[in-house]
């Protein structure tokens, strides 16, 4: 194969795989040399983002891309973290300018990063979305009540992290009891946004479908059941706790993927397992086949 051709199949294979962006240490232990690497950078194909990182051929990333850059300039190890890190999830928008990165290294804020140095970075506090590594949804919450920012942006991050189902309660005790020993008022901030949670679980709804079916179940004559509540570990819709019936409704936005399909059914078994009877209903049966799910529900005595 011509030299060229093979430098540039695997700067674009690695490029492929990570957004458009490479590192320099990541092209080193491709088998490039330092000389063809700075060939590249002069001659435009590679295009310096941050030390050492570099897009391939133009600079107009996606967001992710950008994010991946910022992670690999800090170096290896560093995840994506705070504010990014909720964005990267969906817990918040991402719009202010710098791109939070958290490491273990003692490593100097970048341009246009803000380096979070951390002594334990835990391996329950990080997973990878999208190919980027970043901080864990609890390690997240736990890391943005740690900013200080406006009481309402924490809870409004957990609302969602509850819309999407990927908050676990026990989880972010656990990345809570693995970063006790930091100063502020961080975990202040984020215990007293729980304890708000625990006293509005009751009431609490994330959807119209849930508000349909709390009207359906006042419309029954049948005991209100809790919402949004966490038992075994999982957030359920709908709780009946002394006859340990579990009601999970169905709505396509948020379980009409792959992925949510198998974590459902994931669920549900644990819950099986632990002694809960659960129940699913779809739209269309609260909507359309009220009668049906009323019946079904005195059945169990609720």
């Amino acid at each position: 194969m011509d030299p060229q051709n093979d430098t540039d199949h695997v700067i674009g294979a690695l490029a492929a795989r990570q957004w458009g962006v490479v590192a320099r240490r990541q092209l080193l232990e491709a088998g490039l040399s330092a000389t063809v690497i700075r060939d590249r950078t002069r001659g435009g194909h590679l295009i310096r983002l941050h030390r050492g990182v570099y897009a391939v051929g133009h600079a107009r990333l996606r967001q992710a891309g950008r994010w991946l850059a910022a992670v690999l300039a800090v170096g290896p190890g560093a995840v994506l973290s705070h504010r990014d890190a909720a964005g990267l999830h969906g817990l918040r928008p991402a719009n202010h300018a710098r791109v939070d990165v958290t490491t273990t290294a003692n490593r100097p804020d970048e341009p246009g990063i803000t380096v979070h140095r951390t002594r334990v970075l835990d391996a329950e506090d990080v997973t990878t979305v999208s190919g980027v590594p970043v901080t864990t949804v609890a390690r997240t919450l736990v890391d943005l009540a740690g900013l200080r920012l406006p009481h309402d942006h924490l809870t409004r991050a957990i609302k969602e992290a509850e819309r999407q189902r990927s908050f676990d309660l026990r989880k972010v005790e656990a990345a809570l009891a693995r970063t006790r020993g930091r100063r502020g008022l961080g975990h202040r901030a984020l215990r007293e946004a729980l304890e708000e949670r625990r006293a509005l679980e009751a009431t609490l709804t994330l959807s119209p479908l849930e508000d349909a079916f709390l009207l359906l179940i006042r419309g029954g004559g049948l005991s209100l059941p809790a919402t949004n509540v966490t038992i075994e570990g999982f957030q359920v819709d709908a709780v009946w706790r002394a006859q340990r019936v579990a009601v999970e409704l169905d709505g396509w936005q948020d379980h009409g993927t792959r992925s949510a399909f198998e974590r459902d059914r994931q669920r549900d078994a644990a819950l099986t397992a632990a002694g809960w009877r659960v129940l699913r209903f779809t739209h269309r049966q609260v909507t359309q086949g009220p009668d049906a799910v009323i019946e079904t529900l005195r059945r169990l005595g609720l």
